[in-house]
């Protein structure tokens, strides 16, 4: 790993994870290469901004569930390897209900060259503090339809509420949010603005 890279469980408290691209529990289906161990890894400087959110969400009763962090370069090409296969439905209604696979990156859901792999953007929600339960965002982790999109309609007024405190939080510790993706933030001031690392999660 580079030495300018951590797990982010190790350098900071009280952050909860499952990173997604390990498990079968994403839009492709199975593991993601790269994707060794179920942990996130990120820049020194966006683990030290996550600290920041942290203590940001705690006074309002929340704390940070994270889904991912640096991505390996050959992730995202198993992406879009990915893409080009024949459609089999496996997860289409999960994540994608509306379009075509090779829409998603048309649309902006999924980039060629992802700010993932600069590692300094992070996808996350908010879980309540007392109950552990993750709080209503209206939609969950790559759901790549409008739904997602800050601003849209078709959630409640909690799940909008929620989306909002996320916002909030993430931007005055120094993130900047995605308009289309409501879970997707990137550390404003990035270390490696023009870096895409390829090295894996191991």
């Amino acid at each position: 790993m580079n030495a300018d890279f951590a797990f982010v469980d190790e350098v900071t408290s009280g952050i909860r994870w499952d990173s997604k691209y390990a498990t079968w529990d994403n839009f492709t289906g199975k593991p993601v290469d790269g994707y060794l161990v179920n942990r996130i890894v990120g820049t020194r400087a966006l683990c030290a901004a996550l600290e920041r959110a942290r203590e940001k969400a705690e006074p309002r009763g929340f704390g940070l569930l994270l889904w991912d962090g640096y991505r390996p370069q050959r992730a995202v090409d198993s992406f879009l390897r990915w893409a080009e296969q024949p459609e089999d439905g496996r997860t289409r209604l999960r994540h994608y209900p509306n379009i075509d696979r090779h829409e998603m990156f048309e649309k902006g859901y999924v980039a060629t060259k992802s700010g993932h792999s600069r590692g300094s953007a992070v996808d996350l929600t908010l879980y309540d503090l007392t109950t552990g339960e993750l709080a209503p965002m209206g939609g969950h982790h790559d759901l790549m339809d409008s739904i997602s999109h800050h601003g849209a309609t078709g959630i409640t007024s909690l799940e909008a509420e929620n989306r909002r405190h996320l916002c909030s939080i993430m931007e005055s510790a120094g993130f900047s949010r995605c308009d289309h993706e409501w879970w997707h933030y990137t550390l404003l001031d990035e270390p490696y603005p023009d870096t895409y690392f390829d090295f894996p999660i191991a």
